[in-house]
């Protein structure tokens, strides 16, 4: 099991490196940190983009290209077509947005002649390492999906098992959020939390996954607050995935982890055939690192 950031670089620097395909890789930070993560001998990384720019900016920041391979594409559209073509191909194990909007890239992504789409739901994986946490924390989904509705949520339940499982964890516990620990029918996240409870049980997610709801926060990651409440849980103090009811919550626990808690993190977006890297600028250059490490994990455990 792995239980640091840190140790996602050390697995994979043991293992056969895995390619990435930056669409409009132009991005002073992207490029950094994807050739950062080249020298790691984490990455073989394909560049997309214009070649001028990301070479006047490795020139700038003082990066080596020469063993890196590279792409000229005239427009963000057709920086997203190939770096996604590269990937259905199999010409790369896995992709990141680089200089162009989400929506350019995720159109290429979900393009049913050749995308990356499947019958499961694009959903933001955020994984933290919180200083006073035992173990990562996977946070689900504060990123894409916006208010979803319980098929969606079942959805995005699956795509963080298979996060799950590329760090090893082999009793996977989740806790589905809501603002309280018993069900009302005034609000729709603890009936779908329950429902979900319900279908763990009966081994909808596999016999290795013990999924609780509805739980509120300070219940899924404290097994003393369970406690002085008299609430028995299973996975209470040990939760491996937080599901969130809306993207507002996941969003606001996020942030609250990196400006309050300290924590470091990595994200991807899961639901594709391959994990797809979307970083923020507000992002730290070592977050970004992480992110391609734990696409790059993925990738590499999907193979």
């Amino acid at each position: 099991m792995i239980n640091n950031l840190e140790d996602i670089i050390k697995e994979l620097k043991v293992n056969k490196k895995v390619k990435l395909a930056v669409a409009a890789a132009q991005d002073e930070e992207v490029l950094h940190a994807v050739l950062d993560a080249m020298n790691m001998n984490i990455i073989d990384p394909i560049l997309i983009g214009n070649l001028e720019k990301i070479k006047l900016i490795a020139k700038d920041l003082s990066l080596n290209l020469e063993k890196t391979q590279m792409i000229e594409a005239e427009s963000y559209e057709e920086c997203a077509e190939i770096a996604v073509k590269l990937v259905s191909s199999k010409k790369a194990d896995f992709l990141m947005k680089g200089l162009l909007d989400t929506s350019i890239l995720l159109k290429q992504v979900l393009n049913k002649e050749y995308g990356l789409r499947t019958d499961s739901l694009l959903s933001h994986v955020m994984i933290y390492e919180v200083p006073n946490y035992h173990k990562l924390l996977i946070l689900t989904d504060g990123g894409m999906n916006i208010s979803p509705n319980y098929e969606q949520k079942e959805k995005i339940v699956l795509n963080a098992i298979k996060a799950c499982k590329s760090l090893n964890i082999d009793n996977i516990k989740i806790a589905a959020l809501a603002a309280k620990e018993k069900v009302n029918e005034k609000m729709q996240a603890t009936i779908d939390a329950k429902k979900l409870q319900d279908e763990s049980e009966a081994g909808i997610f596999g016999s290795n996954v013990i999924l609780e709801g509805p739980l509120a926060f300070d219940l899924a990651v404290s097994q003393e607050a369970s406690k002085v409440k008299g609430f028995e849980s299973k996975v209470s103090g040990d939760v491996d995935v937080i599901l969130v009811p809306t993207i507002e919550v996941g969003n606001g626990i996020g942030k609250s982890l990196t400006y309050f808690a300290n924590a470091k993190s990595a994200g991807v977006i899961m639901g594709a055939k391959s994990p797809i890297v979307l970083v923020s600028r507000a992002d730290s250059h070592e977050s970004k690192l992480y992110s391609i490490a734990y696409g790059a994990l993925i990738a590499m455990k999907a193979r």
